[in-house]
């Protein structure tokens, strides 16, 4: 059918029906498959070692937002497509990354970068950091204006920081439940020990430090066809199993609206380019239904068993 259709169908078919046969193939597609794949030399293995704690706690606020793979999804493109404002990262990611050959396998790998730098034990996500932080020493070029970039530039490495963390906070607020200005503050606040470790040093942590970094930031930022294309890529590319490949636009859709509007008239991201206002409903109705679920084969679920906790530990805190 049509993606509204089958979306509409879906979510008729009521939460625990759409969270059994959509929420789970889709955690198993994106996340846990990617568990089982070696990023810089490495598999991940969550349950150990036993007791040792992760980056963040468990009873954060992170926690929460990374086991929901709707908000990872949206608020990871988001992420992107602010990158892409930079011209440096823009071309650092362009130039140097898999994202026009094989964009799949790149989000698999950020994808458990991600999870290994919020459950994994603190040991594992440093060593992890440490590779990635090595290869980002060795990537440097020159934009097509003739600029030079280091990826590992401090200033560019904030701005990676800060954007992600604004596309998952966002994602999450917008489709799956509104958290309080605490709890947002409180998010930005567990990213700071990773992000210094990844040397971004100067990595917002609170929502008024994002604030200020965009409005430093914004006079920096550029419209590029690339952002153009990298939708492209992303529709064309068969990301989540065969229920929602039909509205897989409509997530990538979803990314555009939780954009800043400021960047989406720098970038040139009409209104057509976000969700239209039935869409909102199916995606929220995705996110909640999702947030109802965890796979006991999931890294946060391995992560608490880890830890000595309930592997439904993270359900009985929504």
């Amino acid at each position: 059918g049509q993606p509204h259709e089958v979306a509409v169908d879906l979510l008729r078919g009521g939460a625990a029906e759409v969270s059994e046969s959509i929420v789970q193939q889709t955690v198993r597609k994106v996340l846990a498959r990617a568990a089982l794949r070696p990023v810089t030399g490495m598999v991940v293995d969550f349950r150990t070692p036993a007791g040792e704690a992760a980056l963040t706690s468990p009873d954060g606020v992170a926690w929460q937002i990374f086991r929901n793979p709707i908000a990872l999804f949206v608020g990871g493109i988001s992420a992107v497509i602010l990158e892409f404002a930079e011209p440096r990262v823009r071309s650092g990611v362009w130039e140097h990354t898999t994202f026009r050959t094989d964009p799949l396998a790149r989000m698999e790998r950020t994808g458990l970068a991600a999870m290994v730098t919020v459950y994994g034990a603190r040991s594992t996500a440093e060593k992890m950091i440490a590779g990635v932080s090595r290869l980002h020493a060795r990537v440097q070029g020159t934009t097509p204006a003739g600029v030079p970039y280091r990826a590992d530039d401090p200033e560019l490495l904030d701005w990676v920081q800060a954007t992600a963390s604004f596309g998952f906070l966002t994602a999450y607020c917008a489709f799956v439940r509104p958290l309080s200005a605490a709890q947002r503050d409180r998010f930005y606040a567990e990213g700071e020990p990773a992000a210094r470790l990844y040397g971004a040093v100067g990595a917002p942590k609170s929502e008024a430090e994002l604030e200020a970094l965009f409005q430093k930031m914004r006079p920096k930022l550029e419209r590029s066809e690339i952002v153009f294309e990298f939708f492209d890529i992303l529709n064309a590319t068969s990301i989540f199993p065969r229920p929602l490949r039909a509205i897989q636009s409509m997530l990538i859709r979803a990314a555009v609206e939780i954009t800043p509007t400021w960047a989406r008239e720098i970038l040139g991201l009409g209104a057509r380019y976000g969700l239209a206002s039935w869409e909102h409903a199916i995606v929220r109705g995705l996110g909640r239904a999702s947030d109802r679920v965890l796979l006991a084969s999931s890294p946060p679920a391995e992560a608490c068993r880890r830890l000595g906790l309930s592997s439904k530990y993270l359900l009985q805190r929504v």
